[in-house]
């Protein structure tokens, strides 16, 4: 299935990788960008270019029915390079308002819409503790204190919304980002999963799968994630250039 595909966060490290994959596969990309000036690298990538606030419900239910996507992939994040510590708690209040507030008016937008898929980038660090590995249905950590809480309260509230919606709602639980555009270079810490993977597992949702729950991330004993591989055939291993679909 080829049609046209709204990435929003489409200038962020997930989706620099994935509009060059969609686009491969024949899908007509939409890029929303909040950054003027980055919509010449998503030109040249081979996206239509549309700079949006997801907080302005209004223009971004504009910009979605403007574009009339068959799918639209939440990729919105908003972190610090690196993810430098020194600025992670602020990041983790903004990115809990991104999977909350404007997951809803996103949600909205493709729902007026009338889009057949919502893609939504979760994480797969926020089960609360059990045993290991975690799977799907495990509880997240809503309940913790800090940072952890506000992020898996975050989390729970954009998957809430992309799952009840009168659309097919994929949520992509990815692990610990690393690989070009994140800041980290290599594997680090629990769960992690390189940059072209977890694009490469928003491409196949594209087109393939049950709605529900994904955990994507490697296979080192803290989450499973078999369900992709089985449902979506995806693979860890892949690196950009090698989308065997």
């Amino acid at each position: 299935m080829a049609g046209k595909v709204f990435v929003a966060g489409a200038s962020g490290a997930v989706g620099r990788r994935l509009v060059p994959m969609l686009i491969a596969q024949g899908w007509r990309v939409v890029g929303l960008t909040r950054h003027k000036e980055k919509c010449a690298e998503l030109a040249a990538l081979g996206a239509e270019p549309v700079v949006g606030d997801v907080f302005d419900a209004a223009c971004l239910e504009e910009a979605v029915t403007h574009a009339r996507p068959d799918i639209v992939i939440h990729q919105l994040t908003d972190l610090p390079p690196g993810i430098d510590p020194a600025e992670m708690e602020e990041a983790t209040a903004r990115n809990a308002r991104i999977r909350d507030e404007g997951t809803r008016n996103l949600v909205a937008a493709a729902t007026a819409g009338h889009v057949q898929r919502f893609i939504a980038q979760s994480v797969a660090f926020a089960y609360a503790d059990g045993p290991l590995p975690h799977r799907e249905g495990d509880a997240l950590a809503i309940e913790a204190s800090g940072r952890a809480g506000i992020s898996a309260r975050g989390v729970a509230s954009l998957e809430r919304q992309v799952l009840t919606s009168p659309f097919e709602g994929v949520i992509l639980r990815y692990g610990r980002l690393y690989g070009p555009g994140t800041g980290i270079a290599k594997a680090a810490g629990a769960a992690p999963v390189h940059v072209d993977a977890a694009a490469y597992a928003a491409l196949l949702a594209a087109d393939r799968g049950e709605a529900g729950i994904y955990n994507i991330a490697e296979d080192d004993g803290t989450v499973l994630s078999e369900k992709a591989r089985h449902n979506l055939a995806w693979s860890a291993d892949l690196r950009m250039g090698e989308t065997p679909i």
